[in-house]
Parts: C-alpha cells; sequence; structure tokens
C-alpha cells in the first residue's frame, strides 16, 4: 500500500473520530452502540494508516481506543442476554 493511500485511510479514521465526538456532544440521546461502532472503525482505519506510516504512541493509542469501542459494543450484548 502506498504512503498516500494510507494516509486517505488514516483521514477516513480521523474524520470518524471527529463525527463520533461532534455526535457525542450535540446528541439529546447517544446512541452507544453506534458512538462505539464510530470508534471502533476509525480505530481499525487508522491502525491500518500506522501499518505503513508506523507511530509507536499512535498504535498504543489506537489499540487502547479499540479495545474500549469494542467494549462498549460488547457489554450490552451482554447484559442483554442476561435479561432473558
Amino acid at each position: 500500500m502506498s504512503s498516500t493511500v494510507a494516509d486517505v485511510i488514516g483521514l477516513l479514521g480521523s474524520a470518524l473520530f471527529i463525527a463520533g465526538f461532534a455526535y457525542a456532544n450535540i446528541s439529546k440521546n447517544l446512541n452507544k452502540v453506534l458512538f462505539n461502532f464510530i470508534n471502533l472503525l476509525g480505530s481499525i482505519l487508522l491502525l491500518i494508516s500506522l501499518s505503513v506510516n508506523f507511530n509507536l504512541a499512535a498504535v498504543v493509542m489506537e489499540v487502547a481506543w479499540g479495545i474500549i469501542a469494542a467494549a462498549g459494543l460488547i457489554w450490552p450484548l451482554i447484559h442483554r442476554k442476561g435479561r432473558r
């Protein structure tokens, strides 16, 4: 993958983070599944970009961000099953 393609993918991931942050701040009823999905997708896109243009600090942050977002997606599924 070229550096330019990696940059475009990374910029899309950054755009998702910005959109998710804006959504969280303007939404009256935050949909946590949507919010966490946006964040997980943004993290994945940035990690793809970072696989070409490596930066250790950014990789650590994106892995942590992705884990938290994934946990935010899994958490409601675990609790939903427990209520049945």
